[in-house]
């Protein structure tokens, strides 16, 4: 969308030109002053929606860069939160499987852990 300091400094530019032409024919040093007093007011006003169109298309591109952004951190959490599940259910099914074995290293795991945690106090 185009922001309407653009459309309508174009057009006072365009009538800028038009009055200092008109007044360098007519030989009016006040109409060509005054004509190029509008054309400067004008490319001013047409310089400043300009900007704000861009400011505005930058401001969109990051909110969509954003947007994308978040969509990417929900499907690598949804893909976590999968992958997490999968994992449990296939500890549990060899739990299920080894139950001797599985208690031997949950055995360990903690008895290594005890050793860290202890070894800390120190």
């Amino acid at each position: 969308m185009v922001d309407t300091d653009r459309i309508t400094g174009a057009a006072r530019e365009l009538g800028g030109k038009v009055q200092g032409a008109v007044g360098d024919l007519t030989g009016s040093q006040r109409d060509a002053a005054e004509g190029r007093l509008h054309e400067a007011q004008g490319a001013a006003e047409n310089l400043y929606g300009q900007a704000k169109d861009a400011v505005r298309h930058a401001a969109g591109r990051a909110s969509d860069y954003a947007e994308g952004a978040y969509d990417y951190a929900e499907d690598a959490y949804e893909r976590g939160g999968r992958t997490l599940r999968r994992g449990t259910r296939e500890v549990g099914h060899q739990v299920a499987e080894y139950p001797l074995a599985s208690l031997l290293i949950a055995g360990f795991v903690g008895f290594g852990i005890g050793l860290l945690v202890n070894a800390n106090r120190d």
